[in-house]
């Protein structure tokens, strides 16, 4: 009885252990998203922004954790300190933005340019923040 109980017990952890290594360390590195792949919901900066400030819940229903395509000026756009190019698009309010992290350096971009990028909503801080993001063409 012992002898079967110990052997459940061990199957139990040996799996438990392989679960844990999968989800925390081997899913993160292969099941990575491609916004590339996605279509995304076409909103213009400034009217993202005002989704946001105007209802924060229902505008997180609608874009956050979507692929979401903003056409926008830019601001500022400036390297961050992993070497990405962030950008911040132009909205109605002075004190709020696009805050938009490209998947890669881009230094051709510059401030008064209008683009349309495309990336995966995270929320609302003060800015409306987008990552993993790509300029489309």
């Amino acid at each position: 009885m012992k002898k079967k109980l110990l052997v459940a017990a061990l199957t139990i952890l040996i799996t438990a252990v392989i679960g844990v290594w999968f989800f925390v360390f081997y899913k993160p590195t292969h099941f990575k998203r491609d916004v590339a792949d996605e279509k995304g919901i076409s909103i213009s900066a400034p009217d993202l922004v005002k989704a946001f400030q105007e209802n924060e819940t229902a505008a997180n229903t609608t874009y956050l954790d979507k692929s979401v395509e903003i056409k926008g000026e830019i601001v500022e756009a400036k390297p961050d300190q992993s070497g990405l190019t962030m950008l911040t698009l132009k909205s109605n309010d002075a004190m709020a933005g696009v805050l938009c992290t490209l998947k890669s350096a881009d230094t051709t971009l510059k401030a008064g340019q209008t683009i349309t990028v495309k990336g995966i909503c995270t929320g609302f801080l003060s800015d409306v923040v987008l990552k993993e993001a790509i300029i489309v063409k």
